[in-house]
């Protein structure tokens, strides 16, 4: 049996900076049809499906409504979900007061799923249905949250952090144990379901070179999974990589010479990415993770999204939750369009979203699964209220078109704009009573 959701339909093809006003499709009154499988089967108006479809076929009334494709977070960190919004300093010192204090209570894996089960709701409730995630050293950190992901029908992609120096001893391994245990969590889960597994350094100074060796050998033998870790944060970092590993021209070179760089290799933040970096990086089809809310929240600096697009590069948009102080997609993407004003570029709101869509699934190598509206795609999806609050109604009543609408949820928005999230089509999250009708 079918399931047919109406409502009005906004889902990307490309990359409205390549395709202008071709890379997308709005559909006023328009059905998604999905099968019994979870699989997008139609999409089209309501007038041209409705008489196509089978009698049995149920259809949930969205009308008024904006159904889009899922958020896709291309970086955050589920264990410091407690610790969000953590006050005042900036990256190292964060680490060394909240993060890895937080992150030692993983090894208890009980407590990972407790974590994991309000990480995935709120996920949820702000219509991220994809993300790339780190655990902790801990692998039961990553049984825990496999585990929690699996029960719930998601698609993501997490690992065990790899971090063998420069940290408590409570959060750290070693080459060899980060290496065997990395290859047992693959061989339990990497493509078990919706799962997907990320060899995960946290980054270049918690690492030995021995690590990072070993993490390349990982992707070797098991060249589908994903690489993910942090690149170009903050400039104290950068000078803290180069007092560590003097032999590399540079922060991405710790990476490269450690075999670390790839079309699935996902580098969280690159703020201050030299020339030569950048050519490495397009060179290796490589991608970034812009983190807007983390950068500004920890003081890291302003994205340069301008320059990866002449180089070519793919970007992605990552929460970087608890770096980041919001869950919510919108908020991220208003703080990218503060980041771009900032350096006096007009972040289109097409754009914006499509970065949050199907610009994140290509950036996870996922965009024939999901982030668009095509038959034979996951029908992961949200349903966004323009109406969600009173203020929220008024201003956009005075929208003039689709571009501004999409600007005013893009900057305004939070999870009350969400009325719905579906996983392969069945309802995930909802805040109202949606009605039904055959």
């Amino acid at each position: 049996m079918a399931n047919a959701f109406r409502g009005n339909l906004l889902f990307f093809t490309a990359d409205p900076k390549d395709a202008g006003e071709q890379a997308w499709q709005y559909i006023e009154d328009g059905l998604l049809v999905v099968d019994d499988s979870g699989l997008i089967r139609q999409v089209g108006s309501y007038a041209s499906l409705v008489d196509q479809l089978d009698s049995s076929t149920v259809i949930t009334d969205h009308r008024g409504k904006l159904l889009m494709p899922g958020f896709v977070d291309c970086h955050i960190h589920y264990p410091q979900t407690e610790m969000i919004a953590a006050y005042g300093t900036q990256l190292l010192d964060w680490l060394q007061t909240h993060t890895f204090p937080v992150e030692s209570q993983f090894s208890d894996y009980d407590y990972g799923v407790k974590i994991a089960e309000r990480f995935c709701t709120e996920l949820l409730r702000n219509g991220t249905t994809t993300a790339l995630v780190f655990g902790t050293v801990h692998p039961e950190s990553v049984d825990a949250f496999f585990t929690v992901a699996q029960q719930r029908q998601l698609r993501m992609i997490a690992g065990k952090v790899m971090m063998d120096r420069n940290a408590p001893d409570s959060v750290l391994d070693s080459a060899a144990s980060s290496y065997s245990e990395s290859k047992a969590l693959i061989e339990k889960w990497h493509g078990v379901d919706r799962l997907s597994y990320a060899v995960t350094p946290r980054f270049a100074p918690t690492s030995t070179p021995e690590q990072l060796a070993q993490a390349g050998r990982l992707l070797e033998e098991y060249p589908d999974v994903y690489l993910h870790t942090h690149l170009s944060e903050n400039r104290d970092e950068l000078a803290w990589v180069q007092s560590l590993f003097p032999e590399s021209s540079h922060y991405l070179d710790v990476y490269d010479q450690a075999g670390l760089l790839g079309p699935r290799s996902v580098f969280a933040h690159g703020i201050h990415l030299c020339d030569d970096e950048c050519q490495r990086m397009a060179r290796t089809d490589s991608v970034i993770a812009h983190c807007p809310s983390s950068n500004l929240f920890l003081g890291s600096g302003l994205f340069n999204l301008s320059k990866m697009d002449d180089y070519g590069i793919r970007v992605g948009i990552g929460s970087d939750v608890g770096g980041g102080s919001s869950f919510s997609a919108f908020d991220s993407l208003a703080d990218a369009y503060k980041i771009q004003q900032l350096q006096n570029v007009n972040l289109d709101p097409f754009r914006a979203l499509y970065l949050a869509t199907l610009g994140g699934a290509k950036a996870l190598s996922l965009d024939h699964q999901i982030g668009s509206f095509q038959a034979g795609m996951e029908a992961d999806f949200i349903v966004l209220d323009p109406q969600a609050t009173d203020f929220l109604a008024f201003r956009t009543e005075h929208c003039r078109n689709l571009k501004e609408l999409l600007f005013v949820l893009n900057t305004l928005g939070d999870d009350r704009v969400i009325a719905a999230t579906y996983i392969l089509g069945q309802l995930a999250h909802s805040t109202a009573t949606v009605e039904g009708d055959n």
